[in-house]
């Protein structure tokens, strides 16, 4: 049986694309014959890893957007729907950290996390939904969130709110638009071993606390979140919605 096969010609795009999680879950959209648009704020970036999805098919393309301005978001999804033509699937990646304790955290970080992680996503969906609905065919949405959505972690006040309040968001979006056939899912991973948390796990005293709090006694790997993606972006997962999928070796669990 050729897995995901379904997958083959969907028009795609993932929010926050050019790096880690979203780089690896774009690649593999693109193997599997998706045109896909990536986003994001480093044109170099996005150009880097447009150069390897072209690769593996030629329909794909980037586009640059600050999606702490909901300007940009419109501006860029509009522009993402003219060059593919229609929406099947979107996927938000894009998000921020910041982690201070809580006592240090100024306005200015709370509204950096917030509007990257909870507010930009909202918007990213809102207009992905309004296409949707115009083009009256099935549509998915994809939320990156957190297993910090449901266990608190020192340090992380604003992360665990934003990552909290997108797992909400993911259940109020798919309770509205399920009429118009639009399932809306999230997946939540653990820490994940890429470049971007190399420097972070240089504390071995942090690295090894993570590692304790997880049963399966490693860290997540991002192909492990893409498989949990393409599984909810599939037919296999069409009558799941408001679903957010743990990808986190258990931590939540006990």
């Amino acid at each position: 049986m050729n897995y995901f096969s379904e997958l083959k010609g969907k028009k795609v795009i993932i929010v926050g694309g050019s790096k880690g999680i979203g780089k690896d879950i774009a690649l593999a959209f693109a193997r599997l014959g998706s045109h896909v648009v990536i986003t994001g704020r480093k044109e170099a970036d996005l150009k880097e890893t447009c150069h390897l999805l072209r690769e593996l098919n030629p329909y794909c393309s980037f586009l640059t957007a600050d999606i702490q301005n909901v300007n940009e978001i419109r501006s860029m999804m509009d522009s993402a729907y003219s060059y593919l033509g229609q929406i099947d699937i979107l996927v938000n990646n894009a998000g921020i950290n910041i982690p201070k304790p809580a006592l240090e955290v100024t306005e200015e970080d709370w509204d950096r996390v917030l509007d990257t992680n909870t507010k930009g996503t909202f918007f990213c969906s809102q207009r992905a939904g309004m296409y949707m609905i115009q083009q009256q065919i099935p549509g998915k949405i994809i939320n990156i969130v957190s297993q910090m959505a449901f266990v608190g972690y020192i340090n992380r006040a604003a992360y665990c709110s934003s990552k909290g309040g997108a797992v909400q968001l993911t259940k109020a979006l798919a309770v509205e638009w399920a009429e118009h056939n639009i399932k809306v899912n999230a997946v939540a991973p653990t820490f994940i071993e890429t470049d971007l948390t190399q420097k972070m796990f240089e504390d071995k005293d942090f690295y090894q606390d993570v590692l304790s709090r997880i049963p399966l006694g490693t860290l997540a790997k991002t192909n492990d979140v893409t498989g949990a993606v393409l599984f909810l972006a599939s037919d296999m997962a069409n009558f799941i919605t408001g679903e957010t999928i743990k990808v986190d070796g258990g931590w939540t669990a006990i």
